[in-house]
């Protein structure tokens, strides 16, 4: 089941479980009436990026 949710500041995660048990999340924000696809990547492990938490203090 996808899951939607505020980050900060305008920027927002949606994450899916995948059937090979790893997670996909897609960073976004709203520009302009836009929705802008910031980032996105497939988790094979808990742990978070350093890219990615040093990207929203």
């Amino acid at each position: 089941m996808p899951l939607c949710r505020p980050l900060r500041n305008g920027l927002w995660e949606i994450r899916t479980d995948l059937p090979t048990k790893r997670t996909a999340r897609v960073l976004l924000c709203l520009h302009q009436e836009h929705l802008v696809a910031l980032h996105g990547f497939i988790k094979k492990m808990r742990a978070t990026p350093d890219g990615i938490r040093r990207a929203v203090p």
